[in-house]
């Protein structure tokens, strides 16, 4: 049997008319420079003259051109302005070939506030905000940039306003001291601020900046290390346990116990990065075996495709996991941390 190479398929051309030339021109970007992206994107090659777009290349690229064009016109026509961020993330949805469109992944707002939305910016974190809403529990696992932290403070804030839940618990481990923080200067505040920091920043983002001494003072939020969790039963709220890699096996048993009725709990944390003293293992690393297969327990797996900061932040991700996996298989033993880089985690961002 013969078999043809894309090389020696037969090129065909196929026409896309934009309805008016408004829509071309948000289309093409400024300067055309969305226009550039996308040719530089697709195989096949890419014509514009007046209000038709001309495609000619194979039928399997003309096929992902005339898909990538028809959801960036879905885009516009939802009254969104076009980015290059969008169209490259369009352009990642549609190779992998998935059931959603991206259309629908893009437009799925949380949360608005002063004229900015917080949603999804890609597969993977539509799919985990959806574990969100379908689960009791979540675990976002993922490198630092996948937004899992702040995606999850946007649907906590959503559910309070939503009066689906009285109150947000935001908690994490204080583990460079150890959560001993007695034996630290000042008051309670002092002490665990640093450590709680990045959760009151994305609050601010959420939230009318006034509104959340009042909301604290009335106990409907809540940020405390994970410390002052034990012994208590959490009803009627959503918690979220932020940084959980750097909770032992029993700190993380503890948290998921404090779980009430009418309440949600979302873990996020990264694996790769793990603070605890030599030695000690992740609560986050081993929950998945004790949990998997327990109903209403979802685990949400994010990665360098998801993160949503400076596109070099992927492929930073990507080459620490390529050394990581090759210590590994070279030394037989566990993922190694980077030495120096606890001081400088208390305060990051996600």
């Amino acid at each position: 049997m013969t078999t043809t190479s894309p090389t020696e398929q037969t090129r065909v051309q196929t026409k896309i008319t934009v309805p008016n030339s408004q829509i071309m021109v948000n289309l093409l970007g400024a300067g055309d420079e969305i226009l550039r992206l996308i040719e530089r994107s697709l195989a096949s090659d890419v014509h514009v003259r007046g209000n038709e777009i001309t495609v000619t290349g194979i039928p399997a690229d003309n096929a992902l051109a005339e898909r990538l064009f028809t959801e960036l016109l879905e885009l516009i026509e939802k009254g969104e302005t076009l980015t290059t961020d969008a169209v490259r993330r369009t352009v990642g949805m549609l190779e992998q070939g998935t059931t959603e469109r991206p259309a629908e992944v893009l437009t799925l707002n949380i949360l608005s506030r002063r004229g900015r939305t917080i949603r999804p910016k890609t597969l993977g974190q539509k799919r985990y905000v959806d574990a969100i809403d379908g689960h009791t529990i979540v675990f976002g696992i993922g490198p630092a940039g996948t937004g899992k932290t702040y995606l999850a403070m946007a649907k906590a804030v959503q559910a309070l306003q939503a009066k689906q839940v009285n109150r947000i618990i935001l908690t994490r481990p204080a583990v460079e001291a150890g959560e001993r923080l007695g034996f630290l200067p000042g008051t309670l505040y002092e002490k665990i601020d640093p450590y709680l920091r990045p959760l009151y920043d994305a609050l601010h983002d959420m939230l009318d900046p006034e509104s959340i001494p009042r909301l604290m003072q009335a106990g409907t939020i809540e940020v405390a290390p994970l410390a002052y969790m034990r012994g208590r039963t959490l009803n009627d709220a959503f918690i979220i346990l932020d940084e959980a890699q750097n909770t032992t096996p029993e700190q993380m048993k503890m948290f998921l116990t404090r779980l009430g009725f009418g309440s949600k709990i979302v873990v996020t944390g990264d694996i790769t990065q793990v603070d605890l003293p030599g030695g000690t293992t992740s609560g986050l690393r081993v929950v998945r075996d004790i949990l998997e297969g327990v109903e209403d327990v979802h685990f949400a797996q994010l990665g360098s495709s998801d993160v949503v900061r400076h596109k070099l932040v992927s492929d930073i991700v990507d080459a620490y996991a390529r050394y990581d996996a090759e210590r590994e298989t070279q030394n037989g033993q566990g993922v190694h941390a980077v030495p120096g880089r606890t001081a400088a985690r208390a305060g990051r961002r996600r």
